[in-house]
């Protein structure tokens, strides 16, 4: 199983959580937003802790990007900020040519600024998990090759009764995994062609913000045969300042069930291995 944090270096309060879980808890692996306000400090802690697995979080929507927004019109607004519209902005990157040489351009210097880390690229994946549009993937496994890319997050959570609280949201649950299949089988077959790594499946997309101990015990009995990435947003603090689309997030909470006792007494006692992408 790999513990994954997401957004390190978006805030301080998300670098210290990723820190100490991992100093002190189950968390295994985290996703480094090289564009984000916190990277310089988040990139020093984790060249402090050389067995922290780190990966990279590309970020192209919900954030700000790495180029002058000068060279990239078509992706961001005057300020350099990426929009909040995810259909508006897939649409645009898979029909126009001009916007799609963009995309290509700034998802280059997102691997170029991991580069000049100087960290190990244990993985990619991207905010918001854009990275389940076919041409943000394309490029991702096209420019990747020339960055080590050697492994990244397919978005396949199977629908799981124990942590559904209702019979609505058990059936809204199971059409979003049947409508998004068709994108995460394509997304494994170019795995394979490419000799890139995946996870089987994840946890911690439909309760994303509130993968607390609760719910962390009540999946961690079903972690099947395979490699399961669990996901989370683990912070010291609130930062809801910073990422206003997350205001209802247990931050905290979630940090919390990295450090607990009982999360790690769950994972010994169903004999879980916990690991990284490439170990």
């Amino acid at each position: 199983m790999i513990v994954t944090a997401d957004d390190f270096g978006l805030s301080s309060p998300v670098n210290e959580a990723v820190a100490k879980a991992y100093e002190k808890g189950v968390l295994t692996t985290t996703s480094l937003m090289v564009s984000a306000p916190a990277a310089a400090e988040a990139i020093t802690l984790a060249q402090n802790l050389p067995d922290l697995k780190v990966g990279l979080h590309l970020v192209l929507s919900n954030g700000k990007a790495i180029l002058p927004a000068s060279d990239i019109p078509a992706l961001v607004n005057s300020d350099g900020d990426f929009s909040s519209s995810q259909v508006c902005s897939g649409i645009k990157m898979f029909f126009c040519p001009k916007t799609k040489a963009q995309l290509a351009k700034e998802i280059r210097a997102q691997f170029e600024a991991f580069k000049a880390s100087s960290l190990t690229l244990d993985h990619v994946n991207a905010h918001n998990h854009m990275h389940l549009h076919p041409t943000i993937f394309d490029l991702i496994i096209k420019i990747g090759k020339d960055y080590g890319l050697t492994a990244v997050r397919i978005p396949n959570e199977p629908p799981l009764d124990s942590i559904i609280e209702n019979r609505k949201e058990k059936l809204s649950r199971k059409l979003a995994w049947l409508f998004f299949n068709p994108f995460v089988s394509r997304m494994k077959k170019s795995c394979v062609a490419n000799d890139i790594k995946f996870n089987d499946r994840i946890y911690g997309l439909n309760n994303s913000g509130h993968m607390n101990i609760d719910t962390l015990i009540r999946i961690i009995p079903h972690i099947a045969e395979g490699t399961t990435e669990i996901y989370m947003h683990p912070a010291t603090g609130r930062w809801d300042d910073i990422d206003p689309a997350a205001k209802d997030y247990e931050f905290e909470a979630e940090y919390k069930a990295l450090i607990h006792p009982k999360i790690k007494r769950a994972i010994d006692k169903f004999d879980i291995e916990l690991t990284g992408f490439n170990s």
